[in-house]
């Protein structure tokens, strides 16, 4: 069993766990019982009824939250030649192509949040794909983060205004950031409905049954709030 601090047992002693709490309570709840030193996150966590060993059950996305996420997003391009211009233009914190393949191969370097590729690049990115992948960082056409060159503005500016990707883990849970401890109420209340609404978007047509059994509302440090689906 993992030890609790004190802090989190105090809170967790204001949460009824026995009941299914709105947004409306759940929010400010949650942000009541933060009392880290730094401005936690606030998360919402869905346990799906999906298999995901299935292929064709497979929740995967992206959602443009409405108020953001609080945190600056590093953006990194893999783009070359006019491609690399327009990333250059739109103000990307890291634009190139091979450099910054070896880069990340030979050295582990991995000081961004966001990745992008132009089509044309991604059989060169493919070469980091076992770094990238499981840090979530690889670009993906499903995500909307391998695109046309001219399209790349868009998707640096929508990243950095808090749009968010998400997918299923291999529990078939889905797990999503929706701002910061210090937004005000109603914006974080208003980021989750459109996080929630964008999950319920992407019901898979293999899976049967209740889709979103569980949701629970949280903070980095605190105690999960169940809340009602």
């Amino acid at each position: 069993m993992p030890h609790r601090s004190k802090r989190y047992l105090e809170a967790l002693k204001q949460v009824d766990r026995t009941r299914e709490y709105t947004l409306e309570e759940a929010v400010p709840l949650a942000q009541s019982l933060a009392k880290a030193k730094f401005d936690e996150t606030v998360e919402l966590h869905f346990r799906l009824g999906i298999d995901p060993r299935q292929s064709d059950q497979q929740v995967r996305s992206t959602v443009l939250l409405p108020h953001g996420l609080g945190k600056k997003v590093r953006v990194l391009v893999f783009a070359e030649g006019e491609d690399a211009k327009y990333a250059q233009d739109a103000n990307a914190d890291y634009v190139g192509g091979e450099e910054l393949i070896n880069r990340i191969q030979k050295d582990g370097w991995l000081e961004f949040d966001a990745a992008i590729a132009t089509q044309s690049m991604m059989s060169k990115v493919s070469r980091v794909a076992r770094v990238l992948g499981p840090r979530g960082l690889m670009p993906n056409v499903k995500a909307g983060t391998v695109v046309p060159g001219e399209q790349l503005p868009r998707v640096i500016d929508e990243l950095r205004a808090g749009r968010v990707e998400f997918r299923n883990d291999k529990t078939g849970n889905v797990h999503m950031p929706i701002g910061k401890v210090s937004f005000e109420t109603p914006r974080l209340i208003e980021n989750a409905r459109v996080a929630i609404s964008a999950v319920q978007a992407q019901k898979p047509s293999a899976a049967k049954g209740v889709y979103i059994k569980r949701m629970t509302l949280t903070t980095t440090m605190g105690p999960g709030l169940k809340v009602i689906v």
